[in-house]
C-alpha cells in the first residue's frame, strides 16, 4: 500500500477555532478524503483520514466536534446500503471478499472510477462497474484520443489513462504519486502496438499492488491503437517521497 512518510502540516488547526474552520483546514490538508461524522462517537473524527494516518504512520489531526444535525447530515450523505452482493478487494491486503446485499457501507473516496468504502470490519475497494451496488451510476470512461495515421497509440492518451489510476486510500493518481518509472510503446510484427509500463509501490509487499497494476493495464488497453499491454512492478530504484509531483504534494498537503 502506498506510504507517505513524514508529518502532515498542522497549520490552520487549533483548539480555539470553530468546527467549520477546523473541518475546512482538515479538508485543505487532504482534499478528496472524506470527512465523515460517525454517530457512534461523541464528536467528529475523519474516518478515512484516521485510517490514512494509521496506515501511513503520520500523526492524525485533532478530534473535532460538530452539532448533532451536522453529524446526521454527513452520515446520511455518504452512507449506502448495498443493493446486491458485490466482490471487492480488502485494503491493504488485496484479498477478495464478497460484501452481502443489505450491508451498510460508508463511501470515503471516489476516484479513477473506483470506490473506497468502509464497513464495520475494514476498508474495501469497489470497482467502477459495480457502482450500482453502492447506489451510484455506472459511468462510461471518456474515449481516449484516436491513434495516429500509422495506427500507433497517442503516448499522451496512455499517460492520461494512467492518471486515472489511484491508490484506494490516497487522492493522488499513480503518475503524480511517482509510481510510474517508464512507459514504452513498441510496434509488433502483426502491426499492433504493445505498451509496457514499469511501476513501483511505496511499500514493498503491498497486497493491493497487483490490483493497482491490473487497473492500470485495463485502462491502457482502452487506448485506441493498443493491442497488448503489460504493467510490471519493480523495486529498483526504491520509491521515496521526492518522487511525488508538485501537484501531488499540494493535494497531500506536503507543501
Amino acid at each position: 500500500m502506498s506510504r507517505v512518510s513524514g508529518p502532515l502540516p498542522s497549520s490552520g488547526i487549533s483548539a480555539g477555532q470553530s468546527t467549520e474552520t477546523r473541518v475546512a483546514a482538515v479538508q485543505r490538508q487532504l482534499p478528496g478524503i472524506a470527512v465523515d461524522f460517525p454517530l457512534t462517537h461523541g464528536g467528529i473524527f475523519p474516518r478515512s483520514m484516521r485510517e490514512f494516518c494509521r496506515r501511513h504512520a503520520v500523526p492524525p489531526v485533532p478530534r473535532l466536534r460538530a452539532p448533532a444535525s451536522a453529524l446526521q447530515s454527513s452520515v446520511m450523505n455518504r452512507e449506502r446500503t448495498l443493493s446486491r452482493d458485490v466482490v471487492v478487494h480488502q485494503i491493504p491486503s488485496g484479498d477478495k471478499h464478497t460484501l452481502k446485499q443489505g450491508e451498510r457501507v460508508f463511501i470515503h473516496q471516489v476516484l479513477g472510477g473506483s470506490y473506497t468504502v468502509q464497513t464495520d470490519y475494514g476498508l474495501f475497494r469497489v470497482n467502477g462497474p459495480d457502482a450500482d451496488a453502492v447506489g451510484e451510476v455506472v459511468t462510461a470512461a471518456p474515449a481516449p484520443a484516436a491513434p495516429g495515421a500509422d495506427g500507433a497509440p497517442d503516448p499522451e492518451a496512455v499517460w492520461a489513462q494512467l492518471r486515472q489510476v489511484f491508490d484506494p486510500e490516497i487522492p493522488v493518481n499513480i503518475v503524480d504519486l511517482g509510481l510510474i518509472y517508464s512507459m514504452e510503446i513498441t510496434r509488433q510484427e502483426d502491426g499492433g502496438h504493445r505498451v509496457d509500463v514499469a511501476m513501483t509501490l511505496t511499500a514493498p509487499g503491498c497486497g493491493m499492488g497487483p490490483v493497482i497494476a491490473e487497473d492500470a493495464k485495463s485502462k491502457v488497453l482502452l487506448v485506441p491503437g493498443v493491442s497488448d499491454a503489460d504493467v510490471r512492478i519493480t523495486w529498483d530504484p526504491p520509491w521515496n517521497q521526492s518522487m511525488i509531483s508538485e501537484e501531488g504534494k499540494m493535494k497531500l498537503g506536503l507543501i
